[in-house]
């Protein structure tokens, strides 16, 4: 058994308290700090939900017990808009595995693709059996490491790219970097697309988005979630230019298909789109 699988065998600390959410149970790995010198994660459980948090005001992923696989969280559900311009992904990858939402969905929703999840913190990936994340397999794997240098030895094209990454304090500063997002852009394949989570503190935005620019060009759209902190960037290798037409026909379908509101996300996404990148 790999040591990213024993999460039933771990020793608690548990106790009944009030959060942000209200009250629920906290459960703490009984050692403190993990040896690179980083807040363990830890898990509240409240209102049918279990969270992944480093800190009580900072809520990292969320699950719901009565649903494992559904996305509980709404940029999770405006994430897996890049369907519409990436309908059948054979090939995803995304830095960052957190409580694994996206990965499970993926993993149930789009059985003919691969998909990779790239994360840096051992701490998180040894709580996957919390949040029921599957075991590796031919289409499913965890790979412990850092994103960038995953990306730089990184071979094959990416349809798909996802990037949920963050530490404490929000987006990972590691992914601050030009080499990094360059990596995203000449890796993707040529109809492939970039889409990252924004959330945490603010000031570190502007430092990606330039280098985000600067590895994409114009084509790049942003839109918020109104609904929690977040914003969601999608970046496409080529501009996709899909007539309007069949964007609704698409969002209608997948909708069907997938039982998330594709609709609404592409209204969503015309309305950020002020370049008029994504529809012809």
């Amino acid at each position: 058994m790999s040591q990213f699988r024993r999460a039933k065998q771990r020793q608690w600390e548990s106790e009944v308290s009030p959060w942000m959410l209200g009250t629920g149970e906290i459960r703490r790995p009984l050692a403190g700090r993990s040896q690179s010198g980083r807040a363990r994660p830890f898990i509240i459980e409240a209102q049918g939900e279990r969270h992944l948090l480093f800190s009580h005001d900072s809520v990292q992923s969320s699950m719901r017990l009565d649903d494992p696989y559904a996305l509980a969280c709404e940029y999770t559900r405006r994430m897996m808009a890049f369907l519409l311009f990436v309908p059948e992904p054979r090939e995803i990858v995304m830095i960052g595995l957190g409580g694994g939402s996206l990965a499970k969905f993926c993993y149930r929703h789009l059985p003919d693709a691969r998909f990779i999840a790239v994360e840096i913190d051992a701490d998180v990936i040894a709580l996957r059996d919390e949040f029921h994340i599957p075991f590796d397999d031919e289409r499913f794997r965890v790979v412990h490491g850092d994103g960038a240098r995953y990306l730089a030895q990184r071979s094959e094209p990416i349809d798909v790219l996802l990037v949920d990454a963050f530490d404490a304090e929000g987006i990972a500063p590691s992914l601050a970097s030009g080499g990094f997002y360059r990596h995203a852009a000449a890796k993707l394949s040529a109809d492939g697309i970039f889409v990252m989570n924004f959330s945490g503190e603010p000031s570190r935005y502007d430092a990606h988005l330039k280098l985000i620019h600067d590895a994409f060009g114009i084509g790049t759209v942003m839109a918020s979630v109104m609904s929690g902190q977040n914003d969601i960037l999608f970046a496409f290798k080529t501009p996709p230019r899909v007539q309007r037409s069949v964007l609704d026909q698409r969002a209608v379908a997948l909708g069907a298909q997938h039982g998330l509101d594709f609709l609404s996300y592409l209204r969503w996404l015309r309305i950020a789109d002020e370049e008029g990148i994504i529809a012809a």
